[in-house]
């Protein structure tokens, strides 16, 4: 039976372990749970809790973060163009701590070194030039959409390193701020959907080492991603023990999010000693959808997605090719019938459409025909 998204959030509340690592689809609800989750543990009246200056007991990192940053591109004369900062006390945090070279390290690192952020003393603004060669700087340039999402996710990572030195102080007075004091959870929503592979990787590593070096008993993370690889790498993170700062694996857990079709949700623990495979994930989905006769239109995005990774692993140019084709002229019918069904589909049990029992058979027999002949493993399976 499904929960709602305050049943779950509490029921994160009630693990008792030190990190939380959740995979779900885009747009099965992981903003809004980090939401309830924070209205659980410090509940307020102001949509923007960000503003306390203490006694914080939770901080997120979320789409709401992003709300704090908004661009001025000076329609005007279309040159001083500049990210307009929202006051708040963490962004004051970071500027009194001196954290505005960290922030834009930390930027260059998982961007380019010849992008420059410059943010102005009292962390109103920040401007961006772009290095050209020969000591020429191009100042006031508009970054990409994804370069500003990470610029942002920065400030909260620099704030994250902050957070984890600072609290593992061991005695309140001899920290150099008590504002932390309170924290007891750290939410990090899919902090990567403007990264590459390679600089997704070395966050992953890099949030990894930070979270098990965090000494302090009472300061709980939990991390939200819809990126499988971002998932992996994480995974295999948290499996290794940290002995500086006494971190085991036993101290993290790992759970997959659903929403059902009636907008309930379920939280189900996913097995320890083994990644997680995203195409063996769509499978089961098929598998279940199959048994259960409740096969949907997106059902053929999941199938689509599953070839497309298998022809790549096996070197074919094309998915079209992995296809029976027991007559003349079935494969390229598969093709298109796939095509016609997966176009314009979401990943989410949010789409309702009628699909034909000839589709709903087709469907069934490409499953069936895919795990049989390229041996996908079967629990039913002992070779």
């Amino acid at each position: 039976m499904g929960q709602s998204l305050n049943e779950i959030a509490q029921s994160l509340k009630d693990t008792n372990k030190k990190v939380q690592l959740i995979y779900a689809f885009n747009g099965t609800g992981k903003t809004r749970l980090s939401r309830e989750f924070k209205n659980l543990i410090s509940p307020k009246d102001t949509e923007n809790e960000e503003e306390s200056e203490s006694n914080i007991k939770v901080l997120y990192y979320n789409a709401f973060t992003e709300d704090l940053f908004s661009w001025d591109n000076d329609l005007e004369f279309d040159t001083a163009r500049k990210i307009d900062i929202k006051p708040n006390g963490f962004t004051n945090f970071l500027r009194d701590q001196g954290q505005d070279g960290n922030i834009v390290k930390n930027f260059q690192r998982y961007t380019s070194d010849a992008i420059t952020p410059l943010i102005n003393s009292d962390f109103s603004e920040v401007t961006f030039n772009i290095a050209r060669g020969n000591d020429d700087n191009l100042p006031n340039i508009k970054i990409s959409k994804g370069e500003e999402s990470n610029f942002i996710w920065c400030f909260f990572y620099s704030l994250l390193e902050s957070i984890v030195e600072i609290l593992n102080t061991a005695e309140a007075e001899e920290r150099e701020t008590n504002k932390f004091d309170d924290l007891q959870y750290i939410f990090i929503d899919d902090p990567v959907s403007s990264l590459d592979e390679s600089h997704l990787i070395e966050l992953a590593v890099n949030i990894a080492e930070i979270i098990k070096s965090s000494e302090a008993e009472q300061l709980k993370f939990i991390i939200t991603t819809h990126n499988p690889l971002f998932y992996n790498v994480l995974f295999n993170e948290f499996n290794s023990a940290n002995p500086q700062s006494g971190y085991k694996r036993k101290h993290s857990i790992r759970k997959r999010l659903e929403k059902f079709d009636d907008g309930t949700f379920e939280v189900k623990e996913q097995p320890n000693d083994s990644p997680f495979a995203y195409h063996l994930f769509l499978l089961a989905e098929l598998d279940k959808a199959i048994e259960t006769q409740n096969i949907q239109k997106f059902h053929f995005n999941f199938l689509r997605n599953i070839l497309e990774k298998l022809s790549t692993f096996l070197g074919y140019a094309k998915w079209i090719n992995l296809l029976p084709n027991e007559t003349e002229g079935a494969r390229l019918n598969y093709y298109n019938r796939i095509i016609n069904l997966s176009s314009h589909s979401k990943h989410s049990g949010e789409e309702v459409s009628v699909i034909r029992d000839a589709d709903k058979r087709v469907l069934e027999y490409l499953v069936r025909f895919i795990k049989e002949n390229y041996h996908f493993y079967s629990p039913n399976n002992n070779d």
